[in-house]
């Protein structure tokens, strides 16, 4: 796979020069297609998370830029009220966030994230949660990224009960 770093900021009219790429093209190989060993990468690392499988997360959408992972709703996560407690649902915001930017950095680079900032919509009621995390802007050290919860009704329908925008930072590789 092909890493091309990004350029803040170009103003060249022409575009054309390699360091002016969107931030997918980064985790997308030579053909074309993303890269299958970046998904297997997140897949790994979500499993390597005891925290997130303590919670029973799982890796629903992994995409150049952009994951999405799903909670169920049960008891023992929830608080004094029978809404999935904030913990959870900030836990989730933030690993989709996380894992959004690790699409996208350099195979020989972790990330980590710096600082979030979540805003809790509605009570989060619903038997299904899935987090969408989503680059807004990929640097060579930091990534901002949004992720949005949505609560999963029943009937399939779908309630945003937080979002969160997060800055992640690149750092050395610290796990294979």
């Amino acid at each position: 796979m092909a890493y091309i770093p990004v350029v803040t900021d170009c103003l060249a009219p022409d575009h054309n020069h390699p360091t002016c790429t969107s931030d997918q093209e980064k985790a997308i190989g030579e053909s074309g297609v993303f890269d299958a060993s970046v998904e297997a990468r997140v897949r790994d690392s979500i499993a390597r998370q005891s925290m997130l499988t303590t919670l029973g997360i799982r890796a629903d959408v992994v995409r150049a830029g952009h994951v999405e992972l799903s909670l169920k709703h049960r008891e023992d996560l929830c608080q004094q009220h029978g809404f999935l407690h904030a913990g959870a649902i900030t836990t989730i915001a933030d690993s989709a966030a996380g894992y959004a930017a690790l699409t996208l950095a350099p195979p020989d680079r972790d990330v980590l994230t710096v600082s979030i900032a979540t805003n809790l919509l509605a009570p989060a009621v619903q038997p299904r949660f899935v987090a969408t995390g989503t680059v807004v802007r990929a640097g060579r050290t930091l990534t901002v990224v949004t992720a949005q919860v949505r609560g999963i009704a029943a009937d399939g329908s779908t309630t945003v009960v937080a979002i969160m925008q997060a800055t992640i930072m690149a750092v050395t590789l610290m796990s294979q």
